[in-house]
């Protein structure tokens, strides 16, 4: 089948296929004489894998790991339940973060008049980089993600 057929039998759009062949998550797929990309049943099986395996949330490195993973049949069950604790921790821990950037902000908004004066502790905590004079909540940046936390 040809890539377009790929994608809605797999769910992945034919952008994110070529893709995948150019970060090598997947092995690039046979050509015809014109040079149209063509699709087998196991190339299908790995972009379903793939699918489900973002769509639970787990990156490209972890993918890549549970893909080897799977296509080795000796492998220890141990090795796949440890790549996904690791990813339930790592969700825990964004979860985690979302909900205090939420108190943050609902602590914000909670202080903020919201009427015509000019005057919103919300833009004044987010233009400042001393977030303790303005308000009791804190933002600080960590490991690439905007947490919020409530100072007490």
């Amino acid at each position: 089948m040809n890539i377009g057929e790929a994608a809605a039998a797999s769910g992945v759009s034919a952008k994110m296929i070529r893709h995948y062949e150019s970060i090598e998550l997947i092995e690039p797929a046979g050509r015809t004489l014109s040079g149209y990309r063509i699709y087998s049943d196991n190339d299908l099986e790995t972009l379903r894998f793939i699918r489900r395996g973002r769509d639970l949330g787990f990156s490209i490195e972890h993918i890549r790991q549970l893909l080897a993973l799977w296509h080795d049949r000796s492998r220890a069950s141990s090795d796949v339940k440890r790549i996904a604790l690791q990813h339930v921790e790592e969700l825990e821990a964004k979860m985690r973060q979302l909900r205090e950037m939420a108190n943050t902000l609902r602590h914000l908004a909670t202080h903020c008049n919201g009427d015509e004066r000019p005057d919103c502790p919300i833009i004044q905590n987010l233009a400042h980089s001393d977030a303790d004079d303005l308000a009791p909540a804190v933002l600080s940046r960590r490991s690439g993600v905007l947490k919020g936390t409530l100072a007490s």
